[in-house]
């Protein structure tokens, strides 16, 4: 059992490096991005399924809620949080359109669109970061594998370097994290 465990944080840590080593610039892009977005009034719409559904719902609270220091409550929404909403657009639209109606409802320019997705190729995530473009949100997506189709849907895609569903799955909230720590420092010193 020790074997696997140190197997398993050898390998956190070689996703870890890698995505230090390679993404580090297009990160603090995204840092950029969100804190410039809610400095000007727009909102935070993430979304994706299963885990990434969490990740979504799990970086929105930090958002609403706080971080790591006190501040004014922030504009994001996860997607993935209205089972009613979830369910009736799923049953009357079907599952593919779950996250672009809500985008179509609640998304406006200069709005930030995460879409999570550890593949790229989710088809309701993908179509999501589609309306939101046509609505002229700021499309930002999190993948992995190489990305998939989602990396020519968005504004700037982090793809992190890993084929793991669990290794991306941790850079994603790692990326998260550090989008919100990002967005607090900004806020914090007048967003200069």
């Amino acid at each position: 059992m020790r074997d696997l465990v140190a197997s398993e944080l050898d390998s956190h840590r070689a996703a870890l490096d890698a995505l230090a080593t390679l993404l580090v610039d297009d990160i603090a892009s995204a840092c950029n991005l969100v804190a410039r977005a809610i400095h000007d009034g727009h909102r935070v719409l993430l979304f994706g399924n299963g885990g990434s559904a969490a990740d979504a719902q799990h970086i929105a609270a930090e958002f609403v809620g706080r971080f790591q220091s006190e501040r004014r409550a922030l504009p994001a929404i996860a997607l993935t949080a209205d089972a009613s909403t979830l369910t009736a657009i799923a049953n009357d639209y079907g599952y593919e359109r779950v996250f672009e109606r809500q985008i179509e409802a609640l998304g406006s320019a200069g709005d930030i669109a995460i879409g999570i997705s550890t593949s790229g190729n989710r088809p309701n995530v993908n179509r999501a970061l589609v309306r939101a473009r046509e609505l002229g949100c700021v499309t930002l997506g999190l993948s992995g594998r190489g990305g998939g189709d989602m990396v020519d849907l968005c504004d700037l895609a982090l793809v992190v370097p890993a084929d793991r569903t669990c290794r991306i799955q941790e850079m994603h909230i790692l990326i998260g994290h550090i989008l919100c720590g990002a967005v607090d420092e900004a806020l914090e010193s007048g967003f200069e």
